[in-house]
């Protein structure tokens, strides 16, 4: 008989009753996951971190320390994300509406921030909703990030630019040949080709 991983949640942790967690996953000190969240299987929440109303997130994803994973964002399996990382909701923040009343859940609506597969957003770095980190795509620390990120994508600064392609090992890739289209990845050795600025692997 196989015998089906525990979830691990701590004494201090703020784990809504109807939140669904994966079987093997962890919630550490402090961390709060609210109402309506479905998390995958070994998934890891670091101390202090904040997954917010109805966050999906897949298998094997980590939020580290601090963490603001803010509702409606959508996490693929995989998915790391760094410590103190914020990913917003709201696109036009106010405290207020124009006649000076404090606005209420129902004067706005949500926007997410999308994270596909495999992909890490570096410590300290915002995601301004409504954007996608494509899949296997690298966030730099610190990073600003207010448009889509493309696949296998690194990004940095402020606002997030493209510095360079990445392979699914995160090690930045090489070109072949200084007029070639493919580029490999110097620790896996797997390939990728290049068309019209956007990155796919090699069949």
């Amino acid at each position: 008989m196989t015998e089906i991983p525990t979830v691990r949640i701590t004494d201090t942790a703020d784990v809504a009753e109807n939140a669904v967690i994966g079987a093997g996953s962890s919630i550490w000190h402090l961390a709060q996951v609210r109402e309506d969240v479905v998390m995958g299987k070994d998934c890891i929440v670091g101390r202090g971190a904040y997954i917010g109303t109805g966050v999906t997130m897949g298998d094997n994803c980590k939020v580290q320390n601090y963490a603001l994973v803010y509702e409606p964002a959508k996490l693929a399996d995989g998915v790391f994300i760094g410590p103190a990382v914020v990913l917003t909701n709201d696109t036009y923040p106010r405290a207020i509406n124009p006649d000076g009343t404090i606005k209420s859940a129902h004067d706005w609506e949500p926007v997410g921030v999308t994270i596909e597969r495999g992909a890490s957003i570096g410590a300290r770095a915002t995601c301004v909703a409504p954007v996608t980190v494509g899949e296997w795509a690298t966030v730099a620390a610190g990073a600003v990030v207010v448009k889509d990120v493309p696949a296998f994508a690194l990004v940095a600064g402020v606002p997030a630019k493209r510095l360079a392609w990445v392979g699914k090992a995160g090690v930045p890739l090489q070109r072949e040949n200084e007029t070639s289209d493919v580029w490999v990845c110097p620790s896996t050795g797997d390939r990728y080709v290049e068309t019209d600025g956007i990155l796919k692997e090699s069949e």
